[in-house]
């Protein structure tokens, strides 16, 4: 199925009746040659580019619920390639290049929306890590301009600019950055992964993976074995608890980040605004909510829910950086389980078990990565050689110490 503005059209004058699902509900098979452990972004999109890029059709995704119901729905939907440190800078920026063809590519609308994002500076110090900053990203390839006062002004004039605490000196403006819509992301890489013949199978929880002699046999499951000669683990939060499943022990945490969305308003923010000293970024949907979030809980947890302290935490930021949200009021909140990794950047790496491969450690960006880590887990299943872009996230970088410490911050996981 195509879809056209003509087809909207024509569909909601005969009552929406002749739309049909998207993607199949198969029935497992015995036998596959690629499972793929997770339904959610990165799970769908690498199996839509094994398929895609590699030819690989006989892969199945496994999701112990419904595609798409953990943390690719659970964000804050913003899609940026700030990023300052080798290793990181390349990967995000070959991200967001797939992202600027996403729409084209999976013939279906994400919402992709290039707003503009603004990272606010306060200090002098701030505004010095920022001008590097933006000059290793127009290095890369990217785009960064840096603002003063005045220019800040000129774009977000509702900001309240001299807050005693942190007045407002300036940003980095990322022009190519902006958001896209969460949930349609999923089903785009559904629809698309479906379409080349991967077999999505939803409420099909995995409870054991099977190894004999060092190898990957396969994966037990709640829907009964299933033999795979190779086997990804793409499970964000859960990747700890999947991974011990084969005996491994991994370098993750898992903490709860939350997020918000006000009743629907007229258009009044029209960029994406991160607010560095109070960790508090904020862009509006396409419905009119705002949508914002802050810092992490802290803790360690599974729970997709967060603490009352945070919640308070993050509406403080909020109301320092622009009073008028206080006249919003909040629908509903929401919890993603953070994969933390200890220097805050991802894994995508080949285990120490033959066949098996892991993708994890997204710390606050998982989203945005959708597609370049499907991209780059697809070409490391297929081939069991690291993609270029994606050859510094080692598995095993947290032994010999060469870590990406985008944010200079140290070895503990609740800090990135």
């Amino acid at each position: 199925m195509r879809y056209s503005g003509l087809r909207v059209i024509a569909e909601g004058l005969r009552g929406n009746r002749g739309w049909k699902p998207v993607w199949r509900e198969p029935d497992p098979k015995p036998e596959y040659d690629m499972v793929i452990i997770g339904g959610g972004g990165h799970g769908l999109s690498t199996a839509y580019y094994l398929a895609r890029n590699h030819g690989i059709q006989n892969i199945a995704v496994l999701e112990k619920g419904y595609l798409g119901g953990g943390n690719v729905g659970r964000n804050t939907t913003i899609v940026r390639a700030n990023y300052f440190l080798p290793g990181n800078q390349e990967f995000y920026s070959h991200s967001l290049k797939l992202w600027e063809g996403l729409e084209a590519e999976l013939n279906y609308n994400v919402m992709h929306s290039q707003r503009g994002l603004i990272n606010l500076f306060h200090s002098d110090g701030q505004r010095d890590a920022f001008v590097r900053r933006g000059n290793a990203m127009i290095t890369q390839g990217d785009d960064a301009e840096l603002l003063d006062r005045d220019g800040v002004r000129a774009l977000l004039p509702y900001l309240d600019f001299d807050n005693t605490r942190f007045p407002v000196y300036g940003g980095l403006l990322h022009r190519r950055g902006g958001t896209a819509r969460h949930d349609a992301v999923a089903w785009g890489y559904a629809r698309g992964a479906d379409q080349r013949g991967v077999d999505l199978i939803q409420n099909c929880e995995v409870t054991g993976i099977d190894i004999s002699a060092g190898r990957v046999t396969g994966v037990q499951t709640t829907r009964g074995a299933i033999r795979a000669r190779k086997v990804g683990i793409v499970v964000a939060g859960r990747s700890s608890q999947v991974a011990a499943m084969a005996g491994l022990r991994l370098p993750i945490e898992s903490h709860i980040l939350q997020a918000f969305v006000t009743e629907g308003l007229k258009p009044v923010i029209d960029h994406v605004i991160s607010f560095g000293m109070g960790h508090f970024y904020i862009s509006q949907s396409d419905k009119g909510g705002l949508v914002f979030g802050g810092d992490l809980d802290f803790y360690a947890s599974y729970a997709a829910r967060g603490n009352l302290p945070m919640v308070e935490h993050v509406m403080e930021a909020g109301m320092t950086l622009m009073p008028m949200i206080g006249r919003a009021k909040v629908l509903r909140s929401w919890g993603g389980i953070m994969d933390m990794s200890p220097d805050g950047s991802p894994i995508i790496d080949r285990t120490p078990i033959d066949g098996l491969y892991i993708d994890c450690g997204w710390n606050y960006g998982g989203f945005k990565a959708v597609p370049a880590s499907g991209w780059c887990m697809a070409h490391l299943m297929a081939t069991d050689h690291p993609h270029e872009v994606a050859r510094r996230f080692r598995l095993d970088r947290f032994a010999t110490g060469h870590l990406l410490d985008e944010e200079g911050t140290g070895s503990q996981h609740n800090l990135h």
